[in-house]
């Protein structure tokens, strides 16, 4: 009987392997653990198990044409729109085939941005070929809604017809309310403007995308995968009705809208999520008896999981990010700069921003092949997975009387809230790993260099009608590094870092494991762990720790040499004036003795690092 590794003259050589054989090597390596204990959840409750079988009769996803590059879009959000046009000119010389125009005020600002002026429109576009093909996208907030308009007079002044050029105008009411958490008007007399606007622009000549479905709300704010899918399709459906009621059909409506979901360091779940986006908006499709046809999804790299400490590991964030955007279809695709978190990117940031996603389809020949992970059983599971969950709350979100009015009635947020609580919670015990954050820190890191240039703040002209609940984006990392910046405060002031002493029992054989553990976990806080080669005599060991001068103190050692030597370590340390004894790891049966000895509080994998830290730098 012949296999499917006949034609493989390797394989012939082994025997066939089943998911049976492999569960019962996985079984042996438990040793009685249950197997539950290599599933995996996701933060919408989602099975990940260890292994998957290929997926059988799996049909590709009709996405991005095969062999057709994602567009490689530049953030461009100087200030200075006369800077700004010669970095966007930089760019198109460079490799970039698209320019994201980020206006002062718009959602994803960051704090830059353009002055919301046609003047500014003008300046930063000023060399820039409209009608040569390349794509150019709008980030507006409420002072720069005018935009489109400018832009229509901008092509009639350089005689470009409004069909020869490829824009996306960014018009997005719901989102800039979910993001404030306010309006200045009810969602009928919005809609209403809304829908004319569009219509407008249409009449004009252009032929959109005019309006994003902008997943970025839900994400940057710490929600989960299906509640970003589900947001984006209530969006996106709020947004047909409001084009429908303007007279415009549906079947050009659909062509009016774009999608934009955020793409993180999360590569199966990045690419599962805009592969179930497609399927989602399909079913959309077929409920208004259109015929489906494929959306147009922009990728942007993830703000949240931006770090400012280490900010070089966000290159490989944003790499990973950009490879799952495009493997999942996306049809245009922005990198953040890795130091957007510190301030507005250099050159050389914006760069590497462009070239990851050059290196991506030049060298990787990533958009030769139209949905490579069709029939991966990992893949497809996620994707399935992710549309129950994302149509299920869809559905929520329609019965409670669409997107609008599931954020003016609170219904949204509370959802999200509960999931950035559970990432807080991870990330506060160091089981979501952000590199350079809240692991493996470099105290003696320099900044990298950033432009200085800062935005004038812009009058708030609307008149506010309603509030709700804001969908504040938040980063991930910026809690250690609150603490990482009190450190720098105490240097500054000092001279010197908060330190502890790691009072080493024994030889480096003994105690390296635990010591390299603490060194980590306390200076993820920002304060400076002092090392050693070890005591045996806790005489030496309280004399070290005196002229030291730190303040605090943490034993490190095997728990073998922790049952003769650390009690007796603790007494010493204590008599030479140590308040604040911290031991690393679990204490088991000693903890009762340790405690009388002076130790104070133990660190431990899986404990709240967060708060230990806070409170130390209470004791210091």
């Amino acid at each position: 009987m012949s296999s499917e590794t006949d034609t493989l003259p390797l394989a012939v050589d082994f025997p066939p392997a089943s998911r049976d054989d492999w569960r019962k090597l996985a079984d042996g390596v438990l040793k009685g653990a249950p197997f539950e204990k290599l599933v995996g959840k996701t933060y919408d409750g989602l099975r990940i198990d260890p292994i998957y079988e290929r997926a059988r009769n799996a049909a590709a996803i009709p996405a991005r044409a095969a062999g057709a590059p994602w567009a490689i879009m530049q953030r461009v959000d100087h200030p200075d729109a006369t800077i700004a046009n010669m970095q966007a000119l930089h760019d198109l010389e460079n490799g970039a085939t698209g320019l994201t125009i980020v206006f002062a005020g718009a959602n994803a600002a960051r704090g830059y941005g353009l002055p919301p002026t046609k003047d500014a429109l003008k300046r930063v576009l000023d060399g820039v070929y409209l009608d040569a093909g390349i794509d150019i996208e709008l980030e507006i907030g409420p002072q720069s809604r005018d935009m489109g308009q400018h832009l229509a007079e901008l092509l009639a002044e350089r005689k470009i017809a409004p069909s020869a050029v490829k824009v996306r105008f960014g018009l997005d009411p719901i989102g800039g309310g979910g993001v404030r958490g306010s309006s200045h008007g009810p969602w009928e007399s919005i809609a209403k403007v809304f829908g004319g606007k569009i219509a407008q622009l249409a009449k004009l000549g252009f032929h959109g995308p005019f309006a994003p479905a902008d997943g970025r709300v839900i994400h940057d704010a710490g929600g989960s995968e299906a509640q970003e899918l589900a947001y984006v399709l209530a969006v996106g459906v709020a947004y047909l009705r409001a084009l429908e009621s303007a007279g415009i059909p549906l079947e050009d409506a659909r062509r009016m809208i774009y999608a934009r979901l955020s793409a993180d360091a999360d590569q199966f779940l990045t690419m599962a999520k805009f592969r179930a986006l497609r399927l989602l908006w399909a079913r959309i499709e077929q409920s208004c008896g259109l015929t489906p046809e494929p959306l147009f999804i922009v990728a942007e790299t993830s703000w949240r999981m931006l770090t400012q400490r280490d900010p070089d590991v966000n290159m490989l964030r944003a790499t990973i990010a950009a490879f799952s955007a495009g493997l999942g279809g996306a049809n245009s695709v922005s990198v953040l700069p890795h130091t957007l978190a510190l301030g507005l990117p250099d050159a050389f940031a914006r760069r590497i921003a462009r070239n990851t996603q050059l290196v991506l389809l030049e060298e990787s020949n990533l958009d030769k092949v139209s949905d490579p992970a069709a029939g991966s059983g990992g893949i497809e599971t996620l994707t399935k997975q992710l549309c129950e969950a994302a149509w299920s709350l869809f559905q929520e979100i329609e019965k409670a009387g669409g997107a609008f009015a599931a954020l003016e009635k609170n219904i949204i947020q509370p959802k999200v809230a509960a999931v950035r609580a559970a990432r807080d919670i991870n990330i506060a015990k160091r089981k979501d790993v952000l590199t350079g954050a809240s692991e493996f820190p470099n105290l003696n890191e320099k900044k990298p260099a950033v432009l200085d240039a800062r935005p004038a703040a812009l009058p708030w002209t609307d008149e506010v009608v309603l509030t709700f609940d804001a969908l504040a984006p938040i980063r991930l990392a910026a809690p250690f590094e609150e603490l990482r910046d009190r450190s720098d405060d105490v240097l500054a002031k000092s001279g010197k870092r908060p330190a502890v002493f790691l009072a080493n029992l024994g030889t480096p054989a003994d105690f390296t494991a635990r010591a390299t553990f603490a060194k980590s976990f306390f200076e993820t806080g920002g304060i400076e762990a002092l090392g050693n080669d070890g005591f045996s005599d806790p005489a030496a060991l309280a004399a070290a720790f005196k002229a030291s001068g730190a303040k605090l103190v943490c034993l490190c050692s095997s728990d073998k040499v922790y049952a003769a030597q650390a009690v007796a370590a603790a007494q010493a340390l204590h008599a030479a004036g140590a308040k604040h004894i911290y031991l690393a790891g679990r204490p088991g049966d000693l903890e009762a003795a340790l405690r009388e000895a002076g130790v104070t509080g133990f660190i431990a994998a899986g404990g709240d690092a967060l708060a230990t830290l806070k409170a130390a730098y209470q004791l210091l």
